[in-house]
């Protein structure tokens, strides 16, 4: 069973409460944590043992990370056991988290938008205020997934060009 650090200690107990804020449960957001800052694949027991948690509740753990892409499971010659490992690249891994809540959260609010906006235009509904309201909302997201689908897909170091232009892109449009 690996001997986590104070530092170590400290961020998988941090990624745990920021996990919750984000509507995780604070055990898998701690079994990521300590996966990403394994240098080896884990077996289930000892990432139980580490953490000082249920091994039922690893194993379910395990299978919500599983679900999202975050951890993949392998083999070691010898060993019947898996071995859990969480993506390492941390651009990945954020790409992983935004495109599940975008397929949750973004995409159903897209469909509502729509079928609101659509719903109001073919039954010629005279509420000009809410239909307005609604027609921006829909533009706003609509807009928000367009400019995520393109810079989703920029390779990593022009994705790094743009994000450190900052200031400089801001005068360059004129603000």
């Amino acid at each position: 069973m690996p001997e986590l650090t104070p530092s170590e200690q400290k961020f998988i107990l941090h990624w745990g409460e920021m996990g919750a804020r984000w509507g995780i449960n604070r055990t898998v957001a701690q079994i990521h944590a300590l996966l990403y800052l394994s240098p080896n694949p884990l077996t289930a027991e000892e990432i139980a043992g580490t953490l000082s948690v249920a091994r039922s509740n690893v194993s379910t753990s395990l299978k919500e990370l599983q679900s999202w892409g975050l951890v993949s499971v392998g083999h070691v010659l010898g060993d019947r056991r898996d071995h859990y490992e969480s993506v390492k690249d941390v651009w990945e891994l954020f790409k992983v988290v935004l495109d599940g809540r975008k397929r949750r959260e973004f995409d159903p609010t897209l469909n509502v938008l729509r079928a609101c906006v659509e719903e109001m235009e073919s039954s010629g509904s005279a509420d000009v205020y809410t239909k307005q309201r609604l027609e921006d909302m829909l533009e706003f997201f609509e807009t928000v997934t367009k400019s995520y689908e393109q810079i989703r897909d920029m390779p990593k170091e022009e994705l790094l060009k743009l994000l450190k232009l900052g200031d400089k892109l801001r005068r360059l449009l004129g603000a």
